[in-house]
């Protein structure tokens, strides 16, 4: 009997440490991508405004072209002094970036903050960038001792997360978006704004189970439209998300991906100046130009198509095609007006499941024309790590520890509590 106290100290603290060693594999705030190379890669970071910003304003804050930002959000950039346009604070947005290989993990480096009186790591993190990268993240990031002080006009970089997964999901064309978690939502909701599946998700991020924790950050991938731009090609590997447009070539040709496309259709960007030459070779065909001659065996089809840009020339290639019936016309991702309020009812943030009251997001006005063009400016394995590039732990979800200790069989937890009375009994 003397034995038995000790015997169930041992127990429980080899409980305890499976429990906190639980604790430390799910202590990242978001998915891990391994990666062995200098390549990069497309991503999207969805972010709320923590205050009423000017979209050049907003781009500043990641060091991206403000036009790319507009276009990722299909927003009609044809609207006067668009860049100075004020969005509204709480208004959900996608930002595109680039996705590099650092130090065997996938992350984004490129953005950079100037600290201004009264910032701290905290509010950074939390408030300006909206969760996207954690105090703790910047502090190491930038090497810095005492978190506590902070110069004013201190150049910090800012760790973003991002994903790649070889622009591919279930081997479709896919971008991935970095998305913050936020209290109403839910794992299906997400799923069913971005025409995903529950399965899927927990897939990419390597989850266990369905539950996601406000500030979480989850990879989420969208149907895009993949370019096959040869190697030497500056935008070589340019991949746009389903419903949106990209500009490239130096302001010279707009790209987009339409409504439940996966082919990328790439035109003039009208308005640009000082543009190489957008003509096909033995041909009198433009750019984007698309020709259809219906006969007995089908529909002959001619295109001329974008293959990239390289030394300042815009590459062209002529195709010529039969196909068993005529294409219709250009379907292109609908535009929407700048937004200037916040409303519940949203086309840029997810819905929660609908059994949810949902939370407070943005809707613009819709429109069904064929867009303006006009000239914008251009964007400019390792050991631990599962094989084959796989997500490597992910959310740091306190209710994943709960659920796994609720799972523990009805009778361990009564033969954890007879070790423990047994003692006091005696």
């Amino acid at each position: 009997m003397p034995n038995q106290k000790p015997n169930f100290l041992s127990f429980y603290k080899l409980l305890c440490f499976v429990l906190l060693t639980d604790v430390a594999l799910v202590a990242s705030k978001s998915t891990i991508e391994p990666c062995s190379n200098s390549d990069s890669c497309n991503a999207l970071l969805g972010y709320t405004l923590y205050t009423d910003l000017k979209v050049a304003e907003v781009a500043s804050l990641f060091q991206v072209d403000p036009i790319s930002v507009l276009t990722a959000n299909a927003i009609d950039i044809s609207y006067p002094d668009v860049e100075n346009h004020i969005l509204p604070s709480q208004l959900f947005v996608k930002i595109p970036i680039l996705c590099s290989c650092v130090d065997g993990i996938r992350k984004s480096v490129s953005t950079h903050y100037k600290t201004r009186p009264q910032d701290t790591l905290s509010s950074i993190a939390d408030s300006i960038y909206a969760g996207l990268v954690s105090a703790d993240q910047i502090r190491e990031a930038n090497s810095i001792d005492d978190p506590s002080v902070l110069d004013v006009g201190q150049n910090l970089v800012v760790p973003l997360p991002c994903t790649c997964f070889n622009g591919t999901d279930n081997g479709l064309p896919a971008i991935y978006l970095s998305y913050v978690v936020k209290p109403v939502d839910t794992l299906a909701g997400i799923a069913a704004s971005y025409s995903t599946t529950i399965t899927d998700l927990m897939n990419v991020n390597a989850m266990g189970g369905t539950s996601i924790t406000p500030g979480d950050i989850l990879a989420v991938p969208l149907s895009a439209c993949a370019s096959n731009f040869p190697k030497y090609a500056s935008d070589h590997g340019l991949i746009v998300p389903n419903g949106s447009y990209a500009i490239t070539a130096s302001h010279c040709v707009q790209c987009s991906c339409g409504p439940g496309s996966r082919n990328l259709y790439c035109m003039p960007a009208s308005l640009a100046v000082s543009c190489s030459s957008m003509q096909c070779k033995s041909s009198n065909l433009m750019l984007g130009n698309v020709t259809v001659q219906q006969s007995s065996a089908g529909c002959n089809v001619t295109s001329c198509a974008y293959s990239g840009y390289a030394n300042g020339t815009i590459i062209t290639s002529l195709s010529s095609s039969l196909q068993p019936r005529c294409p219709g016309p250009q379907q292109f991702p609908p535009l929407v007006a700048p937004p200037t309020y916040v409303t519940r009812d949203s086309v840029f943030a997810p819905a929660p499941a609908p059994q949810s009251d949902g939370a407070t997001t943005a809707t613009v006005p819709k429109t069904s024309t064929v867009p303006k063009t006009s000239t914008v400016p251009s964007t400019g394995s390792l050991p631990g790590f599962p094989p084959g590039g796989a997500p490597f732990g992910s959310l740091s979800n306190a209710s994943t520890l709960m659920n796994s200790a609720a799972a523990l069989p009805a009778a361990l937890v009564i033969y954890l509590l007879a070790q423990l009375i047994s003692p006091l009994s005696l």
